[in-house]
């Protein structure tokens, strides 16, 4: 208690802290104010029908990590996403563009320079994603979901609507880019990472709720509580019983030690180091000799972080949406070839895991350069015992990184299926698995750790004892 009382006695850091809970704040506000001529009700019962379904846990899944809220067709709808998908087409580009290369080369100023052409970017990535969803809210069945409130479904009041809706989702959009800058400059924490937490943290209490209460019953009883002679009934029907995907005892207590589970090794990847030891060179000034000591270079098991799961969900989500939209249209091909990106299915999980394992490689290549590491150990006047300066050093540290970075990537693979084996295997409600086992609590936990690293590096800056400090 006495070290988080610590947090607020310094005012800078408060003042980050708070600015940050309010710009999270407005986008908690923007995440439940819908998009004008959508007829809520109607819309709330087609959500209530396929929640089940694939099509209902697809908009979940692109909710949960972009931030928007697709089943309510908010002004957010998209969350962040087109923004992260533009950085990953540059982040990718300037892997082989060469002017894109130079730029990145050039520090600082080429970096705002990217950065200023991923936002442009994100324009028109946005507007097209737009256009595939509020097709889909407002055409009629069965091209569509036929959502668009009376007076504004067909004529001149139809197209002024979807182009009115396709522009208020892009400006949410632009919005919440702007605003995790803004977290970025003058809060504390990452602004998008801390957006795409605050919307699945907001999901836990109904994931939570979905899992606890018997809503078979009325009124709702919190844990089944019935009279004693069904107490044993209760016990293993935890959630009602009524349905497949209800939660019985046993898979109560797989959920419970897969979220203990997942939480401890999380933790530890996150902490897990890689020491390579090091040993600065001795040499002599007068009489003294100086040099000499020994030290370690840590490299993270974990380069990459949460990265790597996003960028791959976000790159598969986009084809299911093209192929659904095609299939929507009458094209029987993109039916067949929407089933290959079908979230529960095994074609759908090997792309996943190969996804992962190549943007782990490929944001751990653009992070981590070997060469400009062993050439700052020649400018210390360090070296690694056993190992020439120059390229013989890059080639070891090449080849740990590359080793190291396979664990971390199978680790992020396994947490990141969890959810599709507990839902396939177990007949657990996805929702339900995706918060209590999978990449959500990786994300929310990956993000946190980030969160405290850096208000620890406020602490102990002035003096004050750090959060994980004994």
């Amino acid at each position: 208690m006495q070290k988080l009382i610590s947090i607020f006695k310094i005012p800078e850091l408060t003042r980050k802290i708070m600015i940050t809970l309010l710009f999270l704040s407005i986008y908690r506000i923007g995440y439940y104010v819908p998009v004008p001529f959508i007829d809520q009700e109607k819309l709330a019962d087609k959500m209530s029908a396929s929640q089940g379904g694939a099509f209902g846990q697809v908009l979940g899944f692109v909710s949960m990590f972009s931030g928007g809220n697709l089943t309510q067709a908010s002004i957010i709808a998209l969350g962040i996403m087109p923004y992260i998908s533009s950085s990953i087409i540059f982040q990718l580009l300037a892997s082989f563009y060469p002017p894109l290369e130079k730029l990145q080369k050039e520090g600082e100023s080429g970096r705002k320079k990217i950065n200023e052409y991923t936002r442009y970017a994100t324009v028109p990535i946005c507007m097209i994603q737009a256009v595939f969803v509020v097709r889909n809210l407002v055409r009629p069945d069965p091209e569509g979901m036929g959502l668009a409130m009376a007076g504004f479904n067909e004529g001149f009041a139809f197209y002024f609507y979807s182009i009115t809706a396709v522009l208020t989702m892009t400006a949410g959009t632009l919005f919440l880019m702007w605003l995790g800058e803004q977290i970025d400059e003058y809060g504390i924490g990452n602004g998008i990472s801390l957006i795409i937490m605050a919307g699945i943290v907001g999901r836990i209490p109904a994931a939570t709720t979905t899992m606890l209460i018997d809503r078979s019953k009325e009124p709702y009883h919190l844990f089944n509580v019935i009279p004693l002679p069904h107490l044993k009934e209760s016990l293993f029907n935890l959630g009602g019983g009524a349905s497949a995907h209800d939660i019985g005892f046993e898979k109560f207590l797989v959920l419970i030690f897969l979220f203990v589970a997942v939480v401890v090794a999380v933790i530890a990847m996150t902490k897990a180091q890689r020491r390579i030891p090091t040993q600065s060179a001795k040499h002599v000034r007068g009489r003294r000799v100086y040099g000499g000591t020994r030290n370690y270079l840590p490299l993270k098991v974990n380069q990459a972080g949460v990265m790597p799961v996003i960028f791959a969900s976000s790159l598969l989500l986009l084809p299911a949406f093209l192929f659904r939209v095609l299939a929507q249209s009458g094209y029987g091909w993109a039916n067949t070839i929407l089933g290959a990106f079908d979230r529960q299915g095994w074609a759908y999980l090997m792309m996943y895991i190969a996804l992962i394992y190549f943007f782990c490689y490929f944001w751990t290549a653009i992070t981590f350069n070997p060469k400009e590491m062993a050439n700052n150990l020649k400018d210390h006047g360090s070296f690694i015992p056993g190992y020439r300066l120059g390229k013989s050093t890059a080639d070891y540290l090449e080849k740990v990184l590359m080793r190291i970075t396979y664990v971390g990537a199978a680790f992020l693979a396994i947490v990141a299926i969890i959810p599709n084996v507990l839902t396939n295997e177990m007949s657990v409600d996805w929702q339900i698995a995706s918060f209590y086992g999978g990449t959500g609590l990786l994300i929310v936990i990956s993000v946190a750790l980030d969160l405290v690293q850096k208000i620890n590096s406020h602490l102990v800056m002035r003096n004050y004892p750090g959060l994980t400090e004994d």
